[in-house]
């Protein structure tokens, strides 16, 4: 039995905001295990405070903090100023009641780990955690992301909306100043794709980076005996900048060009927090759904899951959802980072012109899609269980223990 004080950015719920779910699903996997779980987590939600009964069930203490400010002159102190970035007291950081509430758990509780989630949120808490061996999970390089975006926004004037290139090439000098420093104390900083080890490996070669990828609960998302139809499907949460873009060129780019081949085609815009702009592109054709509560229907009928990204980090749970419910996948190269496919086994991974082709294909060849719809879901099966994340996390935690 391992006892735990997770640290977090966000709750573990509600689970459409894909940041959440391994704090969620890995915390439910431990708590299996009888491991015990404490948890202190930032909310920045009017809700979040009102939904603890969907996981308090798996740890045996949760409290939750609002988010602090943090201004633009507190980034740039502790970006320039060494002895900044480290507070050693509750009423140097940037919430000094998350900074107490460490202190009185460790004072009540004796941890064999400190699991934090997130990077600027919470690597700041080092010291307050008085030489408990402890571990961070960012997720994602924000470097990366920020980098992908800049080539985007100078590549595309179209996609000038996201931000002027200018302030995004400020933040990502900043961000990569932070990530040289932020996770440097910490036994280990796991991530969820190569490319974003890569990343964080190029700004500090000194960290010790592991990979360990989210997973799916195979259980729930399984494939249905349902007859597909001839429709793409795209999931995203629509507050992330990246989905709406994708959203946008697979509905006014890549949708007419896959309709002029394949005239009953169909797409769905599926997800939370549609834009304006999206809503306007709801017609005969093409369904603009808002948040459901249930995407699987979705992933069970639709004949193609299309995931045109073009920015963005990390590993993207919609493909690896759909890929679980033997959705046929299509998808850029970005959209499949940290997740294993073979181009042309499990997915078809194409931009461009290409991925036109590569929907089309699926649409008209079923004996492809059967194919990739198979092989897409035992890739899940061998590689992305909650299950297997629990136990790399579980190896780790014996790892930083140890020193």
């Amino acid at each position: 039995m391992t006892r735990i004080l997770f640290i977090s950015r966000c709750p573990p719920w509600p689970l459409y905001l894909g940041d959440r779910l391994i704090l969620y699903h890995l915390g439910r996997e431990l708590a299996l295990r009888h491991h015990h779980l404490d948890l202190l987590a930032f909310a920045d939600r009017a809700e979040d405070w009102g939904e603890q009964d969907h996981y308090d069930m798996d740890f045996r203490q949760v409290a939750l903090f609002p988010q602090p400010e943090r201004s633009q002159l507190s980034y740039l102190r502790r970006a320039a100023l060494p002895g900044a970035r480290w507070p050693r007291s509750a009423e140097a950081s940037w919430s000094p009641d998350m900074w107490r509430a460490i202190r009185a758990r460790l004072s009540a509780e004796t941890y064999d780990v400190v699991h934090l989630f997130g990077g600027v949120h919470v690597y700041e808490y080092y010291h307050a955690l008085g030489g408990v061996p402890a571990i961070i999970t960012p997720y994602e390089s924000y470097s990366l992301y920020l980098k992908r975006a800049l080539a985007a926004v100078s590549g595309q004037p179209n996609l000038r909306w996201l931000r002027p290139a200018i302030s995004i090439k400020i933040r990502q000098m900043l961000t990569r100043r932070f990530e040289s420093f932020m996770f440097t104390p910490y036994a280990r900083t796991v991530v969820v794709s190569n490319k974003d080890r890569d990343e964080l490996l190029g700004i500090n070669p000194a960290l010790q980076v592991e990979v360990i990828p989210n997973g799916v609960n195979g259980y729930e998302f399984r494939p249905r005996p349902v007859k597909r139809i001839p429709a793409l499907l795209f999931v995203g949460n629509y507050e992330y900048a990246p989905n709406v873009d994708a959203a946008l060129r697979l509905a006014r780019a890549i949708f007419p060009a896959v309709q002029q081949r394949v005239p009953e085609a169909r797409l769905w815009l599926v997800g939370n927090a549609a834009t304006p702009e999206m809503q306007a592109l709801a017609g005969e054709s093409i369904r603009v759904t808002g948040r459901v509560p249930d995407v699987r229907p979705y992933l069970a009928r639709a004949g193609v899951f299309v995931s045109p990204l073009r920015l963005g980090a990390g590993i993207k749970n919609k493909v690896l959802e759909a890929l679980a419910m033997g959705c046929p996948v299509a998808a850029t190269p970005l959209s499949v980072d940290g997740i294993a496919v073979t181009d042309g086994h499990d997915a078809l991974v194409a931009d461009g012109d290409g991925l036109v082709e590569a929907i089309v294909g699926l649409l008209e060849d079923a004996e492809l899609a059967g194919r990739l719809s198979a092989n897409g879901r035992k890739l899940i099966e061998t590689r992305y269980s909650w299950d297997r994340v629990a136990e790399e996390y579980l190896a780790l935690y014996e790892q930083a223990a140890k020193g």
